[in-house]
């Protein structure tokens, strides 16, 4: 069983940046493949990024040049770096994990989930 918790979510304006941390209570961390999804209010959960072996990371198109995810196996933390944050980054973010090495964009693909943290951005 592995537990995901969240944090560094908050309120900024378009054009900040915001780092999101994900702690993960399990002695497997360097096994699992990572991954932030968002749900903003009336859509669907999306893909943001996802890290797996040797720190390989793909990203959505909507995020890719100016969100970075990151992985510290010695703090069993994985990281989502925002920058250049616009009005429709506004979302619920959840971190997810599965104990595979691969890199997967599906949230059904994901065995475990946070709570989520709200990251708004006002224009």
């Amino acid at each position: 069983q592995v537990q995901l918790a969240e944090s560094g979510g908050g309120l900024v304006q378009a054009g900040a940046s915001l780092r999101l941390s994900c702690a993960a209570s399990t002695r497997t961390f360097s096994s699992l493949s990572m991954a932030w999804f968002r749900q903003a209010p009336g859509k669907e959960r999306e893909f943001v990024a996802t890290i797996g072996r040797s720190d390989l990371s793909f990203y959505a198109d909507s995020v890719r040049g100016r969100f970075t995810i990151s992985k510290d196996n010695a703090k069993n933390t994985v990281y989502l770096e925002m920058n250049s944050l616009k009005p429709e980054d506004t979302a619920v973010y959840y971190c997810a994990a599965k104990p595979s090495l691969g890199l997967f964009v599906k949230a059904i693909s994901y065995d475990y989930w946070g709570q989520g943290t709200q990251v708004t951005v006002s224009s």
